[in-house]
C-alpha cells in the first residue's frame, strides 16, 4: 500500500478494495454463531441475510454455488453456525461475511457424536461387509419399522403394490423422530425377530435435518440392526443423507421407495421370466413331439400286419408240429426195436430152469443139513450124559449123600482142623440136604 498524501488521495472504490483485501487477508476462515433475520432470496439463487446477536448484527451473503449444499433453507429467528470469510460490499462500503457453509445451531455437537461413534462402530467391524447377508429373492412377507402416518411408509406401499402385490406387508409403527423414537425402533426389531414372520425388513423414514434423523444415528438401533437375525434394508432420508444405519444395516436404500424396490421382485419382470420358461418350454416340447414322431413312424415302418404276423406263426407252428412228429415216430421206433431186443435176450437168458435147479440143491442141501444136525446132537448127548457121569461121581453133594457133613464157622470159612475151632464156638453143619448149626462143646 502506497504511503497516504494530500496530493494523492484515494478513490472511494479503491479505498473500499484495499480494505476487502486487507480483511481477507487479515481473516482467512472464521466460524460465527447467531440468528438469521432479514432472510432473502432474490431470483439468482443467492442467500443474503443478517446475522446478530443481542448485541449486535452482520450483514451476510451465501452464493448459490455454496448454498445448494444446505439440507434446509433457513428462516429468519433460526440460529445458525456460519464458515465464512470476512469480507468487503465495495459497492457500499459495508462489512460482510460471505458464507460457505451453514449448520443449523447445535447440529455441530450432533455432528461430532455422529463421527465419533462411527468411528467406534466402524473398528468393531460392523460395518465390515462381510456380514452383512443377502436379501430373499423372493420374500415371502416384508416388515416395514417407521411411522404409520408419515410419507414413507404410503411410498413403500405404493411401490409393493406396483411392482409384486402378491408379498403381504407388516407394519411394525413407531415414531421415528423425537427422544422416544429410538428406543422404540430397537424394540420393534426385537419384536419382528421374535414373531420370525418376516423374511426382510425396512427400517426408515423421509428426510430431514441431522437433529430429525438423530434417531437414526443411535446405538443402540445400530446395535439392534447389527444384531437382527432378519436381513434389514435401511432406507433413512434422501440420497445425501447418511446415518449410521445407513452402515449397519445388511443394505442401504437412499430414499424409502428405492428400498421397497431392492426387497419386492419385479412383477412384469417374473411374467416375461415366465413368458421366456414358457416359450422355451413350448419349443422343447415340439422339439420332442418332432423326435417321438420320427421315432414313432420308424417304429411303423418295422411293424408288420397283424394278420401278416399271424399267418408267419400259423406257418411256423405247422413246421414244428410236423417236425415234432417225426421225432416221435422216430423216437417210437427206437424204442420199439431196443423193446423187441430186449425181449430176445430175455428169452434167452430165462430163469425157469436155472430156479429148478436151485430148487433141487436146495432140497438136498437142506436133507444133508437136517442129518448132519441129528448126528452132530446124538454125538453132544453122549458127551453130555458121560461128562455127568463124571461131575457126579467127584461131586461134594456125592459126598455128602454118604453121610459126611462140611463143616464152616460163621463167616463162611471151611473148617478143615479141630485146631481152628474153640469150645463154645458156633458153626454151620452143610448136609447133603441141608444145613444144621452147631455149638463146639470141647474139641475132641
Amino acid at each position: 500500500m502506497s504511503e497516504l498524501s494530500p496530493h494523492s488521495p484515494l478513490s472511494v472504490s479503491e479505498l473500499n478494495r484495499q480494505v476487502r483485501r486487507l480483511l481477507e487477508v487479515s481473516f482467512m476462515q472464521v466460524w460465527v454463531t447467531g440468528e438469521i433475520s432479514n432472510f432473502s432470496c432474490p431470483s439468482s439463487g443467492h442467500w443474503y441475510f443478517s446475522l446478530k446477536d443481542d448485541k449486535a448484527q452482520v450483514r451476510c451473503a451465501m452464493f448459490r454455488n455454496r448454498n445448494m449444499f444446505v439440507k434446509q433453507r433457513p428462516r429468519d429467528g433460526e440460529a445458525v453456525t456460519l464458515r465464512a470469510k470476512v469480507s468487503l460490499y465495495e459497492g457500499r462500503g459495508e462489512f460482510q461475511l460471505i458464507a460457505e457453509g451453514m449448520e443449523l445451531a447445535g447440529e455441530g455437537e450432533l455432528r461430532r457424536a455422529f463421527e465419533e461413534l462411527k468411528l467406534k462402530l466402524s473398528r468393531e467391524g460392523l460395518f465390515e461387509e462381510s456380514r452383512k447377508r443377502p436379501l430373499p429373492t423372493m420374500p415371502k412377507q416384508v416388515g416395514v419399522i417407521t411411522s404409520p402416518t408419515g410419507a414413507a411408509v404410503r411410498d413403500i406401499l405404493t411401490v409393493l403394490k406396483r411392482r409384486f402385490p402378491a408379498i403381504p406387508v407388516l407394519l411394525f409403527p413407531v415414531p421415528v423422530q423425537g427422544k422416544e423414537a429410538g428406543p422404540a425402533i430397537v424394540a420393534a426389531i426385537a419384536s419382528a425377530n421374535r414373531l420370525n414372520a418376516c423374511d426382510v425388513l425396512i427400517v426408515g423414514r423421509g428426510g430431514g435435518s441431522l437433529e430429525d434423523l438423530w434417531a437414526f444415528n443411535e446405538e443402540p438401533v445400530a446395535r439392534a440392526i447389527a444384531a437382527s437375525a432378519i436381513p434389514i434394508v435401511s432406507a433413512v432420508g434422501h440420497e445425501t443423507d447418511i446415518t449410521i444405519a445407513d452402515l449397519v444395516a445388511d443394505l442401504r436404500a437412499p430414499t424409502p421407495s428405492a428400498a421397497a424396490e431392492k426387497v419386492s421382485p419385479d412383477q412384469a419382470e417374473w411374467k416375461h421370466r415366465f413368458l421366456v420358461y414358457e416359450q422355451r418350454l413350448g419349443a422343447a416340447a415340439q422339439r420332442l413331439l418332432r423326435q417321438e414322431g420320427m421315432r414313432l413312424n420308424q417304429l411303423r415302418e418295422r411293424l408288420k400286419h397283424p394278420g401278416r404276423r399271424l399267418q408267419e406263426s400259423a406257418q411256423r407252428l405247422d413246421d414244428l408240429e410236423m417236425r415234432l412228429h417225426r421225432q416221435a415216430q422216430n423216437l417210437l421206433s427206437a424204442r420199439r426195436n431196443q423193446l423187441t431186443h430186449l425181449h430176445d435176450r430175455l428169452l434167452a437168458s430165462s430163469p425157469k430152469q436155472s430156479l429148478k435147479n436151485r430148487y433141487a440143491t436146495v432140497d438136498a442141501l437142506d436133507h444133508r443139513l437136517q442129518t448132519a444136525v441129528l448126528s452132530v446132537l446124538r454125538h453132544k448127548s453122549q458127551h453130555f450124559a458121560k461128562l455127568c457121569g463124571h461131575m457126579e461121581a467127584v461131586s461134594p453133594i456125592a459126598t455128602l449123600a454118604r453121610g459126611y457133613a462140611i463143616v464152616s464157622d460163621e463167616n463162611g470159612q471151611i473148617i478143615r482142623s479141630e485146631k481152628e475151632v474153640r469150645t463154645g464156638q458156633k458153626v454151620k453143619a452143610r448136609l447133603s440136604d441141608g444145613e444144621i448149626h452147631c455149638e463146639v462143646i470141647a474139641p475132641a
